[in-house]
């Protein structure tokens, strides 16, 4: 009985598309029993929901920090929203949908308290430091690979990890076409973001799924980012050019609606992801107006140097108390007792720190901080 479940739990591969990418084709690093009903991605899917790092989305910022609206976004409505598009796009494509999910929920998690703006913080901490360059979608890899699980990693598939490694959304291009790799190539990549600063711009996923997780995250936040800065008073639809709404439409719906089905009609049977030329332009004008108008006024100067103190604060401190051995810091208490001797023997004590401020959600961040 068990192998027909497992038949009926892999029979959608039967299904997809000659460029989809097959259950039977994922790989992990290290190999498991397979003697779960569950398909590869679909197990994906649950170790990431599972992971503690999952559970912080729902007090991470999104674009506003201090909002005392309850209707503004969190991480966790953003990566909710990139599933449920990702998903009706790979849908729409004949493509695995397990493993979209499982990107899509798990491209975040290495966001920082305060979004990018603590983000571009932490970038230049570490930078200081010696640890190279910080992104988010680089630490969203390393918590599924060195961090969760008390610092053994998650097992994630390789295919899971290198979507999420390459799904940043800030770079939008018209044509997204896969470029397959092994497990080497995935590594090499990944290593090389944190010595060149050009390698997080130019990652391809490998899959045709990790393209459209791609596409999807600036789908799934540019209409929604507008939403919450009208909620909030800070534009005001008339605001956004007539050029950009005749074409996407005057509301985030619309705007969904506009992009998914026209990535669907350029992309149908392709081997790549294409969206047409005014389609593309338009998408290009509306971020530049986001950028303009919501993402560079939605941290004041003074916030900003605030955020900096505080960032700086608590690195500063939690550093030293390694340093020292200070046991009643928080760093140990909370963080690093919890952590396997593999990750605490073989992680600079700059980075433990690092890998501790990524994880922490902003009411977490700003109760150390004020601790410290």
């Amino acid at each position: 009985m068990l192998e027909q479940v497992k038949n009926n739990m892999n029979k959608f591969d039967r299904d997809l598309s000659p460029y989809a990418c097959l259950n039977s084709e994922a790989i992990r690093f290290t190999e498991i029993e397979d003697n779960d009903i569950r398909t590869s991605y679909f197990r994906d899917i649950d170790r990431i929901i599972y992971s503690l790092s999952y559970s912080r989305y729902s007090d991470k910022t999104q674009v506003y920090s201090f909002s005392d609206n309850d209707h503004i976004s969190k991480r966790m409505t953003h990566v909710q929203l990139v599933s449920k598009v990702a998903r009706t796009i790979g849908r729409a494509l004949n493509l695995n949908e397990d493993l979209i999910e499982a990107a899509a929920l798990g491209h975040d998690l290495g966001h920082v308290p305060f979004g990018h703006a603590g983000e571009s913080i932490l970038n230049k901490i570490s930078l200081e430091n010696g640890e190279g360059f910080f992104n988010h979608n680089v630490q969203s890899v390393r918590n599924l690979m060195c961090l969760e699980n008390n610092g053994e990693g998650k097992n994630i598939t390789l295919q899971v990890l290198d979507a999420i490694l390459c799904h940043n959304g800030e770079f939008a291009l018209k044509k997204y076409r896969p470029r397959k790799k092994t497990k080497e190539q995935f590594l090499e990549e990944y290593n090389l973001t944190y010595t060149d600063e050009s390698m997080v711009k130019n990652l391809v996923p490998m899959t045709l799924e990790g393209c459209v997780v791609r596409i999807s995250d600036i789908i799934a936040y540019i209409g929604r980012d507008i939403e919450d800065a009208i909620r909030l008073g800070n534009i005001d639809i008339n605001d956004i050019p007539e050029d950009i709404t005749k074409v996407l439409g005057v509301n985030n719906k619309d705007t969904i609606n506009t992009l998914v089905n026209d990535i669907v009609r350029n992309s149908y049977g392709k081997d790549y992801l294409c969206m047409s030329d005014d389609i593309f332009e338009a998408l290009v004008k509306l971020k530049q107006f986001n950028y303009k108008n919501i993402y560079n006024k939605a941290v004041t100067k003074e916030m900003l140097d605030y955020y900096e103190t505080m960032f700086r604060t608590v690195f500063e401190k939690s550093l030293q108390a390694i340093k020292n051995n200070d046991a009643d810091n928080p760093i140990h208490k909370i963080y690093l007792n919890n952590m396997s001797k593999d990750y605490l023997d073989n992680t600079s004590d700059e980075r433990k720190v690092i890998d501790y401020i990524a994880g922490m959600t902003d009411d977490f961040f700003i109760k150390q901080y004020g601790n410290l």
